[in-house]
């Protein structure tokens, strides 16, 4: 694979009148995890759908472990893996069964199969209902359960695209151990997440796309310098969040923003003061008409 898993530039999507992606320019490492943040109707899952070859771009260029993804289909699926927003199980079959079937699918032996099948049922914690049928399984074992069968092969490039709805806090965690896991055997994450703290956590980059442009890109820590060095927090006497104000963390910055709302504020307001989190990060960048240049 080349330096970079993913090479996107001046890409361009639309769907009728309706423009979805708009000149995307992005470059993924190898070996990492990088996420996608964005609001519902962004471009977040079109995108992944074009990096998967499941859409066809407008324009632009698209390269997945160094394969076009318009002439060089089948060999981008070779590449890559896919997890979508939603379950796709065979409801008749066992968990055990579904595992199976995908393993001999993508061309592992039977006996290959048998041992990939029992190390994923351990892994996702599903060997107490392998042999029950998907269609009697909770809404968050199916998760887990397309989760496993979208490592039933491990490629080179993984896509997920916010693997984690769903899920309880304690399957979400294990999830991100696998994940970080991948990654130190030099496989390449792409995720989408509702879960900012996701984001904050698991990857090395992070961009930010809204209406159809990528509004920021960088590491969570320039991310958050971006937003401020500190931000201001004031509460009523009820402990109701009152406003939340971004500042350089400066004794004069956050003398200056207290000054101007005391003159507003109660006067039983509390304050406090903590660093940015991708919450503040979010809103800050997409909440604003903005079409801002990359970090």
């Amino acid at each position: 694979m080349t330096a970079f898993a993913i090479e996107i530039a001046g890409l361009r999507k639309s769907f009728g009148d309706q423009v979805v992606l708009d000149w995307i320019d992005l470059a993924v490492p190898a070996g990492t995890v990088f996420a996608l943040l964005g609001p519902n109707g962004a471009g977040k899952t079109t995108l992944i759908n074009i990096l998967s070859t499941l859409v066809v771009p407008d324009g632009g260029s698209v390269r997945v472990a160094g394969h076009d993804v318009r002439t060089s289909r089948e060999e981008v699926k070779q590449s890559i893996s896919l997890t979508g927003q939603f379950a796709a199980v065979d409801e008749v079959l066992t968990g055990e069964e579904n595992i199976h079937m995908i393993c001999r699918l993508s061309g592992l032996t039977a006996a290959e199969s048998r041992t990939r099948t029992s190390e994923l049922l351990t892994q996702f914690d599903l060997v107490s209902a392998s042999r029950k049928r998907v269609k009697t399984y909770s809404g968050g074992m199916r998760r887990r359960l397309d989760l496993a069968i979208s490592l039933a092969v491990i490629r080179p490039v993984m896509f997920l695209d916010e693997p984690t709805t769903g899920l309880d806090t304690t399957s979400r965690r294990a999830l991100w151990d696998i994940i970080l896991q991948l990654k130190e055997q030099g496989i390449t994450i792409f995720l989408t997440t509702q879960y900012l703290e996701e984001a904050d956590q698991l990857a090395d980059r992070i961009a930010v796309i809204n209406k159809g442009h990528l509004v920021a890109i960088g590491t969570a820590k320039e991310l958050k310098s971006h937003v401020g060095g500190e931000v201001l927090e004031l509460h009523n006497a009820k402990d109701e969040l009152i406003v939340t104000i971004p500042t350089s963390g400066s004794i004069h910055d956050v003398s200056q923003a207290l000054n101007e709302l005391s003159r507003t504020l109660p006067q039983d307001a509390r304050v406090s003061v903590r660093r940015p989190s991708m919450d503040d990060v979010f809103l800050a960048l997409t909440t604003k008409e903005m079409e801002g240049t990359p970090l």
